[in-house]
């Protein structure tokens, strides 16, 4: 099954609902983007988000190596997961007309499903 984004098709391997990969999500970042994007996760006013920031692991200047930003990876993958919004992450990085911009960075509210909130949130 292909999806359809902004001219670009991806394949859908995965149901919505199943735990995201760290290669997926890197998979997805190069073939929507060409880069391989830092990710993080921020909590305002009792709210969770996901960023897409405008820094990649291609940059001569990103901070990481690429080894530190697969272990970073794998533990924000891992925290989303266990979050249970993997569908929401999947849709939106496969969907979203944005693109990352430099100083600005792509924003995803998480809605995390009840009873989730209160333990990630302090």
């Amino acid at each position: 099954m292909l999806l359809r984004c902004s001219s670009v098709c991806l394949p859908v391997t995965e149901s919505p609902a199943a735990p995201l990969a760290s290669a997926e999500i890197l998979e997805t970042l190069r073939s929507r983007w060409q880069a391989s994007y830092d990710l993080q996760l921020t909590s305002r006013r009792g709210r969770l988000y996901l960023q897409v920031m405008w820094a990649y692991l291609e940059q001569q200047s990103f901070p990481l190596d690429a080894d530190q930003y697969v272990a970073k990876l794998d533990e924000l993958v891992a925290t989303l997961n266990g979050l249970g919004v993997a569908g929401q992450v999947r849709e939106w990085l496969t969907t979203t007309h944005d693109k990352p911009r430099l100083g600005k960075a792509m924003t995803l509210p998480l809605e995390l499903p009840e009873g989730r909130a209160s333990e990630f949130l302090l």
